[in-house]
């Protein structure tokens, strides 16, 4: 009796793939171009992060967009944050305008959020929003754009989460700031990935 198989899906350029994979690059903010960015291609890229692995269906990223005008409030978010987050003996004031300002720099900023759904370890929560960033990165990347995920205190701070509508157990993990390149694009550098591999292959 002939046994039944299931369908094959069908391959895709893997050469193709790999070379996007090769080119995705984060530029940080300063050498990013003042242009807007299309909403078409912020939506591409997060269908794509919503297609991340995660354990048991659970989903765990959330995003919140900022672009245009919304900035100017994300930027007083940041400040806010820098001050209640500083120790005052270590304030400095133009730190805190830096914190305000640097909104301006790219043209869209993605908070990156992790909601669990409570039924597995939080390590794999976090590990699936990192995938789905990637993949949302990959996208960017395929559309000559720059994504940078960035965190650091006053990005991560609770005032900041709150700001982007998260609340315990909910967490904030940074945010992915997106933008063409004011530079040529960077050119890549990682080390021989068959030096990182051990081989267990009977």
């Amino acid at each position: 009796m002939e046994r039944d198989t299931a369908p094959t899906l069908s391959p895709l350029p893997t050469a193709e793939l790999l070379e996007l994979i090769r080119r995705r690059r984060s530029v940080k903010q300063n050498l990013l171009r003042p242009d807007p960015v299309a909403r078409e291609c912020v939506e591409q890229m997060l269908e794509a992060a919503n297609w991340a692995p995660n354990h048991g269906g659970s989903e765990p990223w959330r995003f919140t967009v900022f672009a245009g005008e919304a900035r100017r409030a994300l930027g007083e978010a940041f400040a806010r944050s820098y001050r209640l987050g500083i120790d005052p003996a270590k304030y400095v004031p133009e730190a805190e305008k830096a914190q305000l300002e640097r909104v301006w720099l790219a043209p869209v900023w993605i908070a990156i959020g992790m909601q669990p759904g409570g039924r597995h370890p939080e390590w794999e929560e976090v590990a699936a929003v990192g995938a789905a960033v990637h993949a949302a990165q990959l996208v960017a990347a395929s559309r000559g754009l720059a994504a940078f995920w960035t965190s650091g205190m006053p990005v991560l701070h609770e005032n900041t989460a709150r700001f982007v509508g998260l609340e315990a157990p909910a967490r904030l993990l940074g945010f992915l700031y997106v933008g063409y390149p004011a530079i040529p694009w960077p050119e890549g550098l990682r080390g021989d990935w068959r030096e990182k591999v051990a081989w267990r292959w009977d």
